[in-house]
């Protein structure tokens, strides 16, 4: 007599083949993929929904609203170890781990192309874009020309000058609608993941209010990018005027470059 476990004759087994997935209850994989996530809102969510509709958004207003952002952020208590441990390590940490969840995956869009599967993998190809254009940004900002934490007045015109460029400018596009993109839906995968939003209406719900907020984040950020080009034409000097009063050198009143 055949043993219950042999397969049937003529039946032929099936063996599924393919990258297996990390599993999240094993090991440290569980801890990482939580922090992972919980970095993508805070503190790496919160930067960029201050960046984009806040600092970002007040060059609407003009060069002398946006230096005096620039000049706020920089003076903050503490900012130099604000900025590591708030927003360069968590950025660097969500970045590089979301890599290898990436490369550790298994594209299937091919063969399941159902919508979940497309927008987790527009997830994922949009989190690497915005990785490279945050550096980027953050580098050129930061760390190249004018210390804009020195001389904040020369803020708009530093931003302004890259965006007259027209390739910068692509890029600027495409990585403010990447980041936008995958903050917003990493809202939604954040709720799920997490139990915040359970069952399919809820979560529909919560869908279409992620999806409104990511063109929120959409329009505020190409607002502010056709304001530092098309607005407020200032002269790249780069430099700020300073008053000096009642010194025995200079004359009452003179501005000094």
């Amino acid at each position: 007599m055949a043993s219950a476990s042999s397969p049937a004759p003529g039946v032929t087994k099936i063996v599924a083949h393919g990258v297996a997935p990390l599993r999240a209850g094993q090991g440290s994989s569980f801890v990482l993929r939580r922090l992972h996530s919980l970095s993508g809102m805070v503190p790496v969510g919160a930067f960029l929904f201050e960046h984009i509709l806040i600092s970002n958004s007040t060059a609407i207003s003009g060069p002398d609203a946006y230096a005096r952002q620039v000049s706020f952020l920089a003076n903050l208590p503490l900012v130099f170890f604000l900025e590591l441990f708030g927003i360069w390590l968590p950025i660097l940490f969500h970045g590089l781990y979301g890599f290898y969840i990436w490369f550790r995956g298994d594209g299937n869009t091919l063969a399941y192309p159902w919508t979940g599967n497309w927008m987790y993998t527009a997830q994922r190809w949009t989190g690497g874009i915005a990785f490279v254009y945050i550096v980027w940004h953050t580098y050129t900002m930061r760390f190249t020309g004018n210390d804009l934490h020195e001389n904040p007045a020369a803020s708009f015109a530093k931003v302004q000058a890259e965006v007259h460029n027209p390739w910068l400018l692509a890029f600027y596009i495409v990585g403010l609608i990447c980041a936008s993109w995958h903050f917003a839906y990493g809202i939604w995968l954040f709720a799920a993941k997490w139990g915040i939003v359970s069952g399919d209406k809820a979560q529909q719900r919560l869908l279409r209010l992620c999806l409104a907020f990511f063109t929120l984040l959409g329009v505020v950020g190409l607002i502010s990018l056709y304001t530092f080009r098309e607005r407020f034409q200032e002269p790249p000097t780069g430099t700020m005027t300073i008053v000096i009063k009642d010194h025995p050198a200079v004359p009452h009143g003179r501005p000094v470059q």
